[in-house]
């Protein structure tokens, strides 16, 4: 399995100090800035878009990752590429050619994600695994931060890791929503590798204790 890496979610943190925000992340060791993309059709909120990502990339030395919670993520690629995003995820739920969309993000320099929803099952994602760099699994309904984890998401990150593996894919699969210290454990023992936390991180007295006690 690839090795732990942590994404610290800023939709909570303080985001009227985003520049000092996104600059902590790399600070204390966390790899990648998560930044969650909303458009208020595929979820119900609206968060931000590819120019506040752009102006953040001065701040950090932290990858950038990008989660697109939106219906036509076609339309949104380029834009997020050109903001300096390393990795691009979509939903597999979205209006979108699953396939077209990886190559796209791909002809672009940047590496693919594919999410999915709780209610989604794991066996949406099977056909894009060889081709993606990351599978989302969603723990939580996306839309707002700060959520309770759902325990039943750790059988679907099971069962992608396990066709994984079948298809000799070392692939790394991303967890978000609910991830601290406990449920961090579930995860990793389910097969994740890559942990989203955006309360748990910014709310700590300690960025890179927290983070640490993830891993």
């Amino acid at each position: 399995m690839p090795s732990i890496k942590i994404s610290a979610s800023v939709l909570n943190s303080n985001l009227a100090e985003l520049g000092k925000e996104a600059a902590k992340i790399a600070e204390n060791g966390v790899e990648y800035v998560h930044y969650d993309v909303m458009d208020g059709e595929f979820v119900e909120n609206i968060t931000y878009g590819s120019s506040i990502q752009k102006s953040i990339l001065p701040y950090t030395t932290a990858k950038m990752d990008t989660h697109l919670m939106v219906m036509h993520p076609q339309r949104q690629i380029k834009l997020f590429a050109d903001a300096g995003s390393d990795i691009i995820t979509f939903h597999v739920e979205s209006d979108c050619n699953p396939d077209e969309i990886i190559d796209e993000i791909h002809a672009l320099g940047v590496k693919a994600g594919v999410a999915v929803k709780p209610n989604t099952p794991a066996e949406a994602v099977f056909p894009y695994i060889e081709k993606a760099d990351m599978i989302l699994v969603m723990t939580v309904e996306p839309g707002y931060g700060g959520q309770g984890f759902i325990p039943e998401m750790t059988d679907k990150i099971r069962l992608i890791r396990a066709e994984a593996d079948r298809l000799g894919k070392d692939i790394d699969i991303q967890v978000d929503g609910g991830i601290n210290t406990e449920t961090a454990k579930l995860v990793k023992e389910a097969g994740a590798n890559v942990l989203v936390a955006g309360t748990f991180l910014f709310k700590a007295e300690n960025m890179k204790t927290a983070a640490d006690s993830m891993r």
